[in-house]
């Protein structure tokens, strides 16, 4: 992940959100936390981030974050409408009034032919909004979080614009 390219984004994204005296929220599955550690990186980001939820476990993801497990049973962990819902989830849970969510297949196992390694959603809800899209990323493990975390902020800077 190119450290100066992400910072700059999350700067611009803090800016935004500090100006509208907005607080943002994020779930977290396949990047197990690194989003929010890196919005954390930059100073300043407690007048802006609300907090985090990593729900690895589709028990947490249930509990914490309010997905009806209906929905993983149906479409599985790693699928727009779980996404949505934890996106969502994390808004309420938080007190937020922006979020995001990742859940995706990180490698370098897990992958199925429908759901290859590499296959991340990504949601985002805000107001009574809210959108999710699906990404086919590659690389190693870390790469894949990284590049999941660039594409969640990118994501997030469109909505706060």
């Amino acid at each position: 992940m190119d450290k100066h390219l992400i910072s700059r984004a999350v700067s611009e994204l803090g800016e935004c959100l500090r100006i509208e005296d907005n607080y943002l929220a994020t779930a977290e599955s396949c990047t197990g936390g690194l989003l929010a550690s890196t919005l954390t990186d930059t100073p300043g980001s407690s007048e802006w981030f609300a907090g985090s939820i990593v729900a690895y476990a589709n028990v947490v993801k249930s509990r914490l974050l309010g997905v009806n497990p209906a929905l993983i049973d149906t479409h599985g962990a790693v699928s727009r409408p779980v996404v949505l819902a934890m996106a969502e989830g994390a808004r309420k849970a938080l007190g937020a009034d922006v979020s995001v969510a990742t859940s995706g297949i990180a490698g370098p196992g897990g992958g199925t032919p429908d759901k290859p390694v590499g296959t991340v959603w990504i949601a985002w809800a805000w107001q009574s909004q809210s959108r999710a899209k699906l990404y086919e990323f590659t690389g190693t493990r870390e790469e894949i979080k990284e590049q999941s975390v660039m594409a969640a902020v990118n994501g997030l800077l469109s909505v706060v614009r």
